[in-house]
């Protein structure tokens, strides 16, 4: 089905981008599958950094199918928990469970994290981002074309990256989530940069990839049109609350 080995960080250019990029370790090209249902569970969640407690006591229980919306203050902690999630930072207590996925593999290797920067390299061009990316994470290229044409940017796939505009760049980050498909997402304000068609278009991938079993935890300030999202907000609450929707 797929690939799956053990991979040292490379050197170069491609170190500095492991903080916002993909986390390393296993690579393994996963399609999204019906055959099992997948819930993400955190369990008393603790998290300090630079010697301040940033959130305690959280937990949280996403299924297959569902969005988890992360909303609250500048500094409350959404991006450190889902950097936690993604395995690039470390709870001081606490723990995360992935159940229904593959069990050999962690919670970061079965998940996209999509963070604030948009990890690519400005003289490779478009295709070449996108085409890095997917080797690197064990797809192919099968799918480049149809992710480019998903996010618009189909006509511009010969233009170096240094060329695209914020929106642009952030547009080729979220082709990342459609080359290589993974059903766990962890977005962190995918929305920044975008304009308004564009807004749409990330809510219409977001909607059809929770109508395949997928499951969403994305930190936002603003609304993303998941009706039927639970919303945990940070700061104030410590466990999702169910009644919520975002906007």
């Amino acid at each position: 089905m797929g690939i799956s080995k053990r991979v040292e960080p490379p050197i170069g250019a491609l170190k500095l981008w492991m903080d916002y990029a993909e986390p390393f370790g296993h690579i393994r090209y996963e399609k999204p599958g019906r055959d099992r249902l997948m819930e993400l569970i955190g369990r008393d969640l603790v998290c300090v950094r630079g010697g301040r407690e940033v959130f305690s006591g959280l937990g949280f229980r996403v299924c297959a199918g569902e969005a988890l919306v992360l909303n609250g203050p500048n500094g409350a902690g959404k991006t450190s928990l889902l950097r936690m999630i993604a395995g690039l930072l470390r709870p001081a207590a606490g723990r995360i469970e992935l159940a229904g996925g593959e069990a050999e593999l962690g919670v970061a290797e079965q998940a996209h994290y999509l963070g604030h920067q948009d990890a690519l390299k400005p003289s490779l061009t478009v295709r070449e981002n996108l085409q890095f990316w997917a080797r690197y994470l064990g797809g192919s290229d099968e799918a480049l074309a149809s992710a480019l044409t998903a996010v618009g940017l189909e006509e511009l796939a010969d233009l170096p990256a240094g060329y695209l505009s914020a929106g642009q760049r952030r547009r080729l980050s979220l082709a990342r989530l459609l080359a290589v498909p993974r059903r766990l997402w962890l977005l962190d304000e995918p929305t920044a940069a975008l304009d308004l068609a564009a807004q749409e278009r990330l809510t219409a991938l977001m909607r059809e990839h929770l109508g395949g079993r997928g499951i969403i935890i994305v930190a936002t300030h603003g609304p993303l049109g998941l009706d039927t999202a639970q919303n945990l907000r940070l700061g104030a609450v410590r466990g999702p609350d169910l009644a919520g929707a975002a906007q």
